[in-house]
């Protein structure tokens, strides 16, 4: 394979995604909001995540491209924080729309982050991407506009899938170092009744899961980025 695009990813995924497709790719392109170095085959490109720009260009020719963006959630939820989470995963993935529309070469696939909050809280029924009730409040909202904003973009040469990831766990980064963290300070017994379901998925699965979609031509629409079975609280 030629090119991967992964938009957002200087952070915790992208580093996953570019340490284990090492060498699968002649290029890799990294669109991120400030300058970084270039190292090898793996390209630091800015973008304001919300404009179209010179940065458009990168994507002509790519075998895929992955998105990221997006304010994180590990933060207070203030109404600024909650419009900038809201906000910048609908115009980044808003803008990615018009480069792809607007390449001479699109590319092959483009993979949109979303999340599996977007699912109703369940004691007993297994959520699916065929079967499944959709939630209430702020993150589901989130979700519901994120995957519209994908949706509607007009790429019609483009196979699109949603990615709706759970927690991912890895050893040095994501939500586990967190956990870590208030263990040592003695605060990590159950939440409430501690009988909730939590969905995860180890950042290797992560990436093998994305490399399946790459790979399997008929893979389109929404996927779970969850182990088989949740676990309780």
């Amino acid at each position: 394979m030629k090119k991967l695009v992964i938009a957002g990813g200087s952070g915790f995924l992208g580093d996953a995604l570019i340490n284990y497709f090492d060498n699968k790719f002649d290029e890799y392109v990294i669109l991120s909001r400030s300058a970084q170095p270039n190292k090898g085959t793996i390209k630091h490109v800015v973008w304001d995540a919300k404009t179209l720009g010179d940065w458009a260009q990168y994507l002509e020719g790519a075998d895929c491209i992955i998105n990221l963006s997006g304010r994180s959630i590990d933060c207070r939820f203030t109404e600024k924080n909650k419009a900038l989470i809201l906000s910048s995963r609908i115009k980044s993935t808003t803008v990615l729309g018009q480069a792809i529309a607007g390449c001479k070469t699109p590319p092959k696939i483009w993979m949109n982050a979303s999340a599996a909050a977007i699912y109703g809280y369940s004691d007993d029924k297994v959520m699916t991407e065929l079967d499944a009730e959709n939630g209430t409040g702020f993150f589901v909202d989130v979700v519901k506009a994120w995957e519209k904003a994908f949706n509607d973009s007009k790429t019609q040469d483009t196979r699109k899938i949603r990615l709706r990831i759970s927690m991912v766990m890895g050893r040095k980064s994501g939500v586990f170092p967190v956990l870590r963290k208030l263990c040592k300070f003695f605060l990590g017994g159950t939440m409430g009744s501690g009988k909730q379901f939590v969905s995860w998925i180890h950042e290797t699965d992560f990436c093998r899961l994305v490399e399946w979609l790459i790979h399997n031509k008929n893979a389109s629409g929404a996927y779970n980025f969850a182990a088989p079975n949740p676990i309780r609280n």
